[in-house]
């Protein structure tokens, strides 16, 4: 996953992989989510992302997972 940033158009951009969108939902206005060819989706796009957050707000953690048990 990559989570890129462009001050120039003020849009965050969430990479969940590496798939090629071939379509957009709109989910509301300014939250976009591309979807690759079989429904899944591909990123997620924020537009006027500093009326949303701050990157002084951005923080990034990983959730630990239980072991599988063998």
């Amino acid at each position: 996953m990559k989570i890129k940033y462009s001050a120039d158009a003020d849009v965050v951009i969430i990479e969940l992989n590496n798939n090629s969108p071939v379509d957009s939902v709109d989910l509301q206005e300014g939250v976009i989510v591309h979807i690759d060819k079989n429904r899944q989706p591909v990123e997620i796009e924020l537009l006027d992302a500093s009326k949303i957050t701050s990157l002084e707000d951005v923080a990034f953690s990983l959730i630990p997972t239980k072991a599988k048990a063998s």
